[in-house]
């Protein structure tokens, strides 16, 4: 099952770099290296801090193949997305939710206090979309006024506190995933997002 979950993160993470590269108008090469590093930064960062080297895409090409295939994917049917915005944000969406609960699995391995577990979580989740932004030229959505950050770090909470209850792990990730990503939707639906200390 977590196997599966990294899998499917990977898949929706790299869609989501695609999208950002292909709006920019990149090349093949660019476009690839967006969907990389949008896939495997946060998870990237999180496994060098907690000291499981070589990172888990080194050492299972499987991911190499899930995000070239994935890019290869995007890219051809690209003309059959009607709303490319919506389409980023629904794949955006799901990457969080499910690369929060790998990082927060990944910390609960290690031994680690459930709130740097959360941490690990957020970050699994949200460093790959910095990357991703900054290489793009744009502001990381997670140093924006939306709910981002917030919705993994609710996630990872709902995380620990579901599983004091008789409730299998495998019905846990996918409920504390599920928190996240309706989080993300509710948010964005009615525009609720962390109050700004700009003042003109």
């Amino acid at each position: 099952m977590f196997y599966i979950i990294d899998i499917l993160g990977t898949i929706a993470f790299s869609i989501s770099g695609v999208l950002v590269a292909l709006n920019k108008r990149m090349d093949a090469f660019g476009i690839f290296i967006i969907a990389f590093v949008t896939a495997v930064g946060g998870g990237t960062l999180r496994d060098i801090l907690i000291g499981e080297t070589p990172v888990g895409w080194m050492k299972d090409m499987t991911f190499f193949h899930v995000i070239l295939a994935s890019t290869v994917f995007a890219i051809i049917f690209k003309s059959k997305i009607d709303y490319l915005r919506t389409s980023l944000f629904l794949f955006d969406t799901i990457g969080i939710g499910l690369y929060t609960v790998i990082g927060v699995e990944k910390g609960i391995s290690a031994g680690l206090h459930p709130i740097i577990c959360i941490a690990l979580g957020t970050m699994s989740a949200c460093f790959g979309g910095v990357i991703r932004d900054i290489l793009c030229n744009e502001i990381p959505v997670v140093f924006r006024k939306e709910v981002y950050a917030t919705a993994c770090i609710l996630g990872g909470s709902s995380y620990f506190l579901i599983r004091k209850l008789p409730i299998e792990d495998n019905v846990v990730f996918v409920i504390a995933g599920l928190v996240v990503i309706i989080t993300r939707l509710i948010v964005v639906k009615f525009k609720i997002s962390l109050p700004s200390l700009y003042r003109n």
